[in-house]
């Protein structure tokens, strides 16, 4: 054999015997500077197992594809309804000039496009690069998923304060969706470090796939409603008439790429429909690099079904290696195999399917001119030439020359012949479903694009992108006045015409997808597409209300932050159902103990919602510096305050009722529970701000009440010291100033009278206190002697009776002290002046129904028992005389105060009285103490 006819076989050996000799420590030849990284400066044998991995992948069926591989999104391709030679019909920079009037630039709408798309990093490499600290540590998290996107709940935060003026909205938007695309990048790290099987990971690829869903739908959210408010705006600006075309002619020289550009300026409805497609396109963008990367494996020459023409060369040459039974091709140009009704080798077949299925990867995200190039690069400069007639055609003679000179045409002038030709190519039995599907797309065949359709927004774009072809094609047939006569399209074309609806109608009837159309963000994205703002707003409403429903947080995220960005460019939308959507958000909040973000929410509430739940929120806030913190957000975000700590005194006094019903047998309870330390603690919320110092009285009468009927006077006593000394001062100076009067109003002088009803009785009660352990544990004890004594320790004892009988004097001096002291103080609640203790001295003009009742009750359980108190007192200490003297005050008009005894607690107290009696009687005195007339007598005698 010849050695160069040798050597010339062992170039087009099959690439699968070079794949082989790779996995055997040879390198990847992959051309140029395209070669990635990773090949560079590693070429371990695990990453080309991986290569190869990614490359079965990439090739396998639809079905096997959907399973490996995750659904992603990229960035929006395109900003107008013309884009870029990219698979959409009408290219806005070659072929359309100047972007028109109403559609924004490509970086204006979409200026977060992917540039690493195209930038030479492999998508291998990608594979392969090593993760940063960050990430090892989130790995080890228990959910590493949630963990990496805690931080999307405080970047929303921060995106709203920074666009916080009604005409950044839109501005806003594309800062949610860079934030959501931040996060992406993250989850995608984690993604290549974790197993979908191991269970931790989960909820990883299942929180990918949800913040890619919310970032293409914020995308989906700025294109389209962007346009829509344009709309409407200009429908408000008055109009001064219509122009009008006074060249009857100019009409019948417009091009059909004019045509097109006016279509898509003056109807809204198809400029949006041509939004949603290349919205479409750019959620596919992920899914280019990785097929770009894979099919450079396919050839190494630029030359079109490579192993056949070896075969057919060897065989002409005479080689021992061409034999074969099977019918093959004998001639190369692109229809042998369809003319000649014979095979290619199965390689090449291998090769050209996957070549296909790639195109229609690169057309399905819209980049068609990358489909192009790599038609070039495979040696298939044909294809890439079929690819090319869908450019609408343009003669700008017409318009004006440039300096006098004539301008190329651009365009195909036999777009309708081309077309034709395409549709019958897409309905050819004998092509590749995925040839098919691609000339069906340039020519609008429906039928031929949704066999190869994966998922639902697939679905949506074979819809939509032939919506707007067949839009477009009677636009340019019914305006096209001139030149020869366009050759007509099936009758089945047309009827593929649609609407919005009837295309939603269409995807909910298909059985493989109309499972997938009920997923949180499609449902969204379909309410969306149809500009149904109040059905939007409904769905979501539906969904916080069902309790079945568990709605992931970062989906509540989105529909608080949407409902938010609605009210504030809609005209229309239910406020009530918006509230409802922000306040579950805001519950959330709470429940993740986001306590820097509660009242920057909540202040988007209505405002009696506004101090309903963040006093809810207060409620579990403790520690003073943090509270504090919570009031310096509160104040930030303009809440009212006052209102609000008001509330969250009451809900914490609210959670346990009180029995005031009197028992005067229950003992002082001197525990504080961790209940009782949350209504204490409560009074601080009102104490940070002098100007609420009245409210504060008001709440720490309420709870001290509460404490004095279950008889908790410690408790009351820390509620009480709650409030700083100079507090009535603070609430005198506080009205004057705002009223220029010192004389508060009934409402403020009640308060302040309980107030002090209240300090008279816990000092009466810490009197006793004192007396009582005075008496019990400070008395001194007898010194005892002995029997048989000695005399020394009889001199011993003697001046230890000296002693004792020393302190005795004084215990009884400072006993009498404080019995004296203790005596005034019980005198001091029993006597309070005007109207009595816990006795209202002005009448307000709304009375609190409920305060007084518990007043009256407090009166009827603490008065008849400090009587029998201060009877326990005066008749421990022998002063039986003024014993008696207590029925004196009890029966006093002045006083009242045998109005709150009950008959029982009379029938006591009068026992009681008669111990006193009889104990003067032992003392030789009469009944009421005075000395007996017996007595009096024989002393005269």
């Amino acid at each position: 054999m010849d050695t160069s006819e040798f050597s010339f076989t062992l170039d087009q050996r099959p690439r699968m015997m070079k794949l082989e000799a790779e996995l055997e420590g040879d390198s990847p030849m992959i051309r140029g500077q395209e070669q990635s990284k990773t090949f560079r400066n590693r070429a371990a044998n695990i990453n080309i197992r991986r290569s190869l991995q990614l490359l079965d992948e990439s090739v396998a069926s639809p079905a096997a594809l959907n399973r490996r591989t995750p659904r992603r999104a990229g960035s929006l391709q395109h900003s107008t309804y013309t884009p870029i030679t990219s698979g959409s019909k009408y290219d806005v920079t070659g072929l359309l000039g100047p972007t028109p009037r109403k559609t924004p630039s490509k970086d204006q709408t979409f200026s977060q496009m992917d540039s690493t798309m195209f930038t030479g990093k492999s998508y291998l490499e990608d594979v392969t690069e090593e993760v940063t600290t960050t990430n090892v540590g989130l790995l080890l998290e228990e959910d590493p998923g949630i963990s990496a996107c805690k931080g999307l709940f405080e970047d929303f935060q921060k995106c709203m304060k920074a666009n916080a003026s009604e005409n950044q909205s839109f501005d806003l938007i594309k800062e949610y969706e860079s934030a959501c695309r931040e996060h992406v990048t993250i989850l995608r790290k984690l993604m290549k470090r974790a197993t979908r099987n191991e269970p931790r990971f989960q909820k990883t690829f299942e929180m990918l796939d949800l913040i890619e869903h919310e970032q293409n739908t914020w995308q989906l959210v700025h294109s389209l409603l962007k346009d829509r408010l344009e709309v409407e705006l200009e429908m408000d600006l008055p109009h001064e008439g219509m122009e009008i075309n006074e060249d009857g002619g100019s009409l019948s020289r417009k091009s059909d790429r004019k045509i097109v550009e006016d279509f898509f300026e003056h109807n809204s409805e198809i400029r949006q429909s041509q939004l949603i497609v290349d919205w479409l396109e750019s959620c596919a963008l992920e899914k280019v690099q990785r097929f770009r990367d894979n099919i450079k494996f396919f050839s190494e020459r630029a030359v079109g079904w490579e192993n056949t023409l070896h075969k057919l060369q060897t065989r002409e040459a005479g080689s021992l290696f061409g034999g074969t039974d099977r019918p093959m091709v004998d001639e190369i140009d692109p229809d042998a195999a369809v003319r000649q009704k014979k095979m290619v080798d199965d390689l090449d077949k291998e090769d050209e399917s996957r070549l296909l299925q790639t195109l229609f990867v690169f057309i399905r995200a819209g980049q068609l001119q990358q489909a192009q190039d790599v038609c070039h690069e495979h040696g298939q400069a044909w294809r890439a030439a079929t690819l090319e007639g869908w450019k609408l055609y343009h003669d700008p003679n017409f318009e004006s020359l440039e300096n006098g000179q004539a301008r190329s045409v651009e365009g195909n002038p036999n777009r309708d012949i081309w077309r034709n030709v395409c549709w019958n190519m897409a309905k050819e039995p004998s092509y590749d479903q995925f040839e098919k599907a691609i000339y069906g797309v340039l020519s609008g065949n429906l039928q031929a694009v949704l066999p190869v359709c994966q998922n639902w927004l697939d679905y949506l774009w074979a819809h939509y992108k032939v919506l707007v072809d067949v839009r477009t094609e009677q636009e340019i047939r019914t305006k096209k006045l001139s030149g020869r006569k366009l050759i007509g399209m099936p009758s089945e074309y047309w009827d593929q015409s649609s609407d919005a609806e009837s295309v939603f109608r269409r995807l909910e009837a298909y059985e493989n997808i109309s499972k997938e159309g009920l997923q949180w963000f499609h449902v969204l994205q379909k309410w969306i597409i149809l500009g149904d703002t109040e059905k939007l707003i409904e769905v979501m409403a539906g969904w916080v209300r069902e309790e079945h429903l568990k709605v992931p947080q970062h989906l509540l995220r989105f529909m608080a932050h949407l409902v938010l960005f609605l009210r504030t460019t809609q005209r229309h939308v239910r406020n009530d159902l918006c509230s409802l959507i922000l306040e579950a958000y805001v519950e959330d909040l709470i429940q993740g103990n986001h306590k820097e973000l509660v009242a920057h929410y909540v202040a988007t509430l209505p405002s009696e919602a506004q101090v309903i739940w963040y006093a809810r929120f207060l409620e579990g806030v403790e520690g003073k510096e943090e509270r504090q913190a919570c009031l310096d957000l509160a104040s930030d975000a303009e809440l009212d305050i006052p209102l609000i700590t008001k509330l969250v005194v009451e809900n914490i006094r609210s959670h346990s009722t009180v029995n005031f019903n009197r028992n005067m047998d229950q003992e002082v309870d001197t525990t504080i529970t961790q209940e009782d330390r949350k209504k204490i603690d409560a009074i601080d919320w009102l104490v940070f701000d002098q100007s609420q110092r009245s409210e504060a009285m008001r709440q720490a009468n309420a709870v001290m009440r509460s404490f004095v009927a279950i008889k908790k006077l410690h408790a009351a006593k820390e509620v009480f010291n709650k409030l700083p000394t100079d507090s009535i001062d603070v609430i005198v100076k506080t009205w004057q100033y705002q009223t220029g009067s010192a004389d508060l109003p009934a409402e403020e002088a009640n308060s302040v009278r309980e107030y002090l009803c209240h300090k008279t009785y816990l000092t009466a009660m810490d009197s006793f206190n004192d007396l009582f352990n005075q008496y019990h544990h400070t008395k001194p004890s007898k010194p005892t002697l002995t029997d048989g004594a000695s005399f020394t320790e009889k001199v011993a004892h003697e001046q230890l009776m000296k002693r004792y009988q020393q302190e005795m004097e004084r215990w009884r001096h400072h006993l009498n002290v404080q019995t004296k002291t203790t005596k005034g103080m019980i005198y001091n609640v029993l006597f309070f002046a005007d109207g009595g203790w816990m006795v209202d001295q002005r009448e307000v003009v709304s009375p609190d129904t409920n305060r007084e009742h518990q007043m009256a009750l407090l009166r009827q359980l603490v008065l008849p028992g400090l009587c029998f108190l201060l009877h326990k007192i005066l008749h421990s200490s022998g002063q039986y005389e003024e014993c008696l003297k207590i029925a004196d005050l009890v029966a006093s008009e002045q006083h009242g105060l045998y109005k709150v005894f009950r008959k029982d607690e009379l029938q006591q107290l009068l026992r009681l009285l008669r111990d006193s009696s009889l104990a003067n009687l032992n003392k030789n005195l009469d009944p009421l103490g005075y000395e007996s007339t017996l007595d009096q007598q024989v002393v005269n005698m």
